[in-house]
């Protein structure tokens, strides 16, 4: 099932049955963009979500899409991380190894995660910026593909409502606070994810329903209680829902 909504006044929403069912479509996405894009440049720069909604497309990408994949031309980058170590069972890199990486032929130095290991979280931060500007020479890092979910309080990356995150334009990367645990997280900044070329939105589960519904209501509006609404990229953006999701 594939109900799509894309017109220029309206955001692209596909709606599906369940998380199985929006994981294989997100993953036959997936899969088309990176394909088009190693065809096109010879590399495809990927920035991951982590929590529960994606691990379904990762555990896809790993089995069924693995050998429709160039994986020698895709870099990974991680769009938020949790600050805890990496053998945590709370730490994006962690889920992502567990459900992709250690499956597939992806060479070593084309995954590129948010280290963990400095005592102060703003080295952290500051160290994966120096990073991603030597790997995008522009003003901001020009994702070929960025996956996000979202939160039951609107929340995405680890860009939570009122966070002073929001308010930054100048940082790629930066340190924040976040209201649940792990309180500390490294995220991306709203100019940083904005400028992605294509981003997929994935949110699953009851839960999302009432957050979504305030968005889709009035989607022009921009309001700092509501970081998705602060989501607009340069290029298209997908919102993958599940008929739970959705309503």
């Amino acid at each position: 099932m594939d109900n799509t909504v894309g017109t220029a006044l309206k955001p692209d929403v596909r709606i599906y049955p369940d998380l199985a069912e929006l994981s294989r479509a997100a993953a036959e996405e997936f899969v088309r963009v990176v394909g088009e894009c190693s065809e096109q440049t010879g590399r495809c720069a990927v920035a991951l979500a982590g929590g529960n909604t994606p691990r379904g497309l990762y555990e896809l990408l790993a089995t069924d899409s693995a050998e429709r994949i160039p994986w020698a031309k895709v870099h990974l980058y991680w769009g938020d991380e949790r600050y805890v170590p990496f053998e945590d069972p709370q730490s994006n890199f962690s889920m992502v190894c567990d459900a992709l990486l250690d499956q597939v032929p992806i060479p070593r130095g084309n995954v590129h995660p948010m280290l963990t290991q400095y005592a102060d979280p703003d080295d952290a931060a500051r160290k994966y910026e120096g990073m991603l500007r030597q790997n995008f020479h522009g003003d901001w890092p020009d994702f070929d593909l960025l996956l996000l979910g979202t939160g039951a309080e609107g929340h995405t990356a680890s860009l939570f409502p009122n966070s002073p995150a929001l308010a930054e334009h100048v940082r790629w990367v930066v340190a924040a606070r976040v209201p649940v645990e792990p309180r500390v997280r490294l995220t991306l900044t709203l100019p940083a994810i904005n400028n992605a070329h294509n981003v997929f939105f994935m949110a699953a589960g009851e839960e999302k329903r009432d957050v979504l519904k305030r968005f889709f209501q009035n989607p022009s509006a921009e309001v700092t209680d509501l970081p998705i609404s602060l989501v607009r990229p340069a290029g298209h953006a997908i919102w993958f829902l599940d008929q739970a999701a959705a309503g």
